[in-house]
């Protein structure tokens, strides 16, 4: 276990960009895997595609932002070590997590074939998605600047990200199933007032005709 530890961080420091975008692909398609056979129980009916997807959102969206984020946060100069961590969390948590929020659900839907349900699902979700983020990466976050090596930030993030791409998961799939159930709910109150006014029609054409 040491020896490959060892060579996980040799990589870190030798090839940083593939080596955190892999570590993100892994964690969020296990993020999704216990999302679904942890928490929603659906067996050998599992979603392959959610998972691909989640997977691909990890290793070529989320990794490679986070990557640059992490070099950038990591190179700006403060005062003082207190100041360097109020500022980067501050940073962190108040600037890139809104957007990265927004995005995730946006991209979501867009690798869903759904683009059309980006920003329902984004004002459904947005809000509690981000009061509870802050409620888990802040203090990690504090953890995070204040005693870990640089190169390994992003590794400390992406493990507690595991549960937290679980809750991810089944958060956008719920609020995929409730904007779904809402739709067929207007195409059903649509169909009901269609079938109405053409059975007025009817009735005013056969009093026209009598």
């Amino acid at each position: 276990m040491a020896s490959v530890l060892k060579l996980y961080n040799a990589a870190l420091i030798r090839r940083p960009m593939f080596t955190q975008c892999a570590t993100a692909a892994f964690l969020f398609g296990a993020g999704d895997v216990i999302a679904q056979q942890g928490v929603e129980k659906k067996g050998w009916d599992h979603d392959f595609a959610r998972t691909a997807r989640l997977t691909f959102y990890g290793g070529c969206f989320f990794g490679p932002a986070m990557t640059k984020w992490y070099q950038f946060l990591n190179k700006i100069k403060f005062a003082s070590p207190t100041r360097a961590i109020i500022y980067r969390v501050w940073l962190d948590q108040a600037v890139l997590t809104p957007a990265a929020v927004t995005f995730f659900f946006g991209s979501m839907s867009v690798l869903e074939g759904k683009p059309q349900e980006a920003i329902p699902r984004i004002q459904a979700a947005y809000v509690p998605t981000l009061i509870r983020n802050w409620g888990v990466f802040v203090p990690t976050q504090i953890i995070n600047f204040s005693i870990v090596p640089h190169h390994l930030r992003f590794v400390v993030v992406s493990v507690v990200s595991l549960f937290w791409n679980t809750y991810l998961s089944i958060a956008n799939a719920r609020t995929k199933q409730e904007q779904e159930s809402l739709e067929a709910v207007k195409q059903s109150e649509l169909g009901e007032v269609k079938k109405e006014i053409k059975e007025i029609k009817d009735a005013v054409i056969g009093e026209v005709k009598g």
